[in-house]
Formats: C-alpha cells, sequence, structure tokens
C-alpha cells in the first residue's frame, strides 16, 4: 500500500478545497495516485468545488442564537462570493445551524469550531460539501460567543449586521441597545476600549488642522484634545447620543433604566473585506481586441 504522506494531503486539499480527513481518504483509496483521488473528490463533493476555492468571499450572512434561558448566545459570519448565494436555503440553513452549535458547543476558536460535529459530519466537511453543491466559494470567517450571569439580547439587520448584548436590565432596554448598536457601529463601549492606533491617527489629523490656524502652542494643543475627545464621544457606545433620545447619551439612558452593558459584539458582513472591483467595459474591450 501506498503511503500517504501529509505534503500529499495538502497538496489535495489546495487543488479540491475539501477536508483533510476526505483528501486521506481519497488518497488511501486511490492508492496515492494524486489525479485519482482528485477525481474520486470530484465525484463525491461536485466539480465545482475546487474551482471555487480561494475566490473573494465578501458577501455572506450573520447567524444568531441564544440558548433557551437567555445566559449563552453566539454570533458567527459565514461568507460566500455573490448576494445572491446569501439567499439561498442551504446557505441559510448552514449558518443558522453553525449559530447554534457555537452557542451550544463553546469551541475555543475556529479550528475547534470547524472540527465540532455537524449533520453527518463536521462543520467543515459540511462546508466542503455545500461549496460542491451551490458551487461559490464559502467560509467560516469569525464567531463571538457570549455567557452571562445577567441576560443576552440581539438584533439582526438583514442578515448582514448582527448584534449582541451582554447587559443587565429590562428586556426593552436590551432590544434598544443591540439596534442602537446596529445603527451607529460603535469601536468601542467606552474610549479604554478604542484601539490606540486610531486614536493616534485621528490626532495627527487634528494636530495637521490645527497648526494651519497660526493660532499659539497653547491654543492649538486645545483644539487637538478637542478634536480627539469629540471623535472618542463620536465612536465609543456609551458617549454616543442614544437613537431614540438624542437629548441623552447612551450612558445616561441606561443609568435612568436602572440598567448596564457589560459588553457587545458586532459583525457586519464582509467588513474589512477588499472586494474584487470588477470593470465591465475594459473587459469587453479586452474580448474585442483578443487579448
Amino acid at each position: 500500500m501506498a503511503q500517504i504522506t501529509a505534503a500529499m494531503v495538502k497538496e489535495l486539499r489546495e487543488k479540491t478545497d475539501a477536508p483533510m480527513m476526505e483528501c486521506k481518504k481519497a488518497l488511501t483509496e486511490a492508492e496515492g495516485d494524486l489525479a485519482r483521488a482528485e477525481e474520486l473528490l470530484r465525484v463525491k463533493l461536485g466539480s465545482k468545488a475546487s474551482k471555487a476555492a480561494g475566490r473573494i468571499t465578501a458577501e455572506g450572512l450573520v447567524g444568531l442564537h441564544i440558548a433557551a434561558d437567555g445566559k449563552s448566545g453566539a454570533l458567527v459570519e459565514v461568507n460566500c462570493e455573490t448576494d445572491f448565494v446569501a439567499k439561498n436555503d442551504d446557505f441559510i440553513a448552514f449558518v443558522n445551524d453553525l449559530a447554534r452549535i457555537a452557542a451550544e458547543r463553546n469551541p475555543a476558536d475556529l479550528a475547534a469550531l470547524n472540527a465540532c460535529a455537524m449533520g453527518d459530519g463536521t462543520v467543515e466537511s459540511v462546508r466542503a460539501a455545500l461549496v460542491g453543491k451551490i458551487g461559490e466559494n464559502m467560509s467560516v470567517r469569525r464567531f463571538q460567543r457570549f455567557d452571562t450571569v445577567d441576560a443576552l439580547n440581539s438584533y439582526v439587520h438583514g442578515g448582514r449586521i448582527g448584534v449582541l448584548v451582554d447587559y443587565a436590565g429590562a428586556d426593552e432596554v436590551g432590544k434598544d441597545l443591540a439596534m442602537h448598536i446596529a445603527a451607529t457601529k460603535p469601536r468601542a463601549l467606552n474610549a479604554d476600549g478604542v484601539d490606540p492606533a486610531l486614536i493616534a491617527a485621528e490626532r495627527s489629523v487634528a494636530e495637521q488642522k490645527a497648526a494651519e490656524s497660526g493660532k499659539p502652542a497653547e491654543i492649538v494643543a486645545k483644539m487637538v484634545e478637542g478634536s480627539v475627545q469629540k471623535f472618542l464621544k463620536e465612536v465609543t457606545l456609551l458617549s454616543q447620543p442614544f437613537v431614540k433620545n438624542d437629548k441623552q447619551t447612551v450612558e445616561q439612558m441606561l443609568k435612568e433604566k436602572g440598567a448596564r452593558i457589560n459588553r457587545y459584539a458586532l459583525f457586519v458582513v464582509g467588513e474589512g473585506i477588499e472586494k474584487k472591483s470588477e470593470d465591465f467595459a475594459a473587459e469587453v474591450a479586452a474580448a474585442a481586441s483578443g487579448s
């Protein structure tokens, strides 16, 4: 029997996008013949699976699941290539099942989530089979899971923006917080949570603008600090004007309601993924010229 090495499995996976164990099984059945193993996988998973691997997945859905007792829940993002596939029933079912699994199994990381049992296989094998069936690349991008002694609430907007909130207070407050976060997309709960690099970038811009004013150094310093503080109020949840009453901040609203927020997770589908830009005029021109 031919020896199946890790390098052979890796090469087959890169060609087909099939799960590692499926690649190993195919290579074993094919007695180490890579071409035969690829053929076996394409028969099993669909001929489109290998063609889809590596294509940009910037569309997709967020999925959300909160346990019946409201004490644990998870938010997931699964990406695909087109918004058409994001409306596919099989894709939607996969995303919803994944959110439930993330909430119930408490995986340590993305690799552990992909290895969780799903149906007759694992999350990863089901994903790969779905790629073969639908013909588009798709990827499990990220998840966030919360356990709490207080309560969880959530909001999903159009399947593309998802919020999970860990808070203490009335159910209405939790819903309002989730909807506010979806609408304003704060960077952090308060100033302590804002990425220092963002603050530094904002300070640099403010310094350049203030320097052009020609005012004394001490005035310029105050202008810069004022700009930075204004920025922090705009991007931190507790300092933002509450969407249902802009006369008070979120922090003031919570105090009035006798509530508090512990943390939140916000996923926006495709955020930070560089999408491929299509220049159809250039493509037509290139085709016409034979290039």
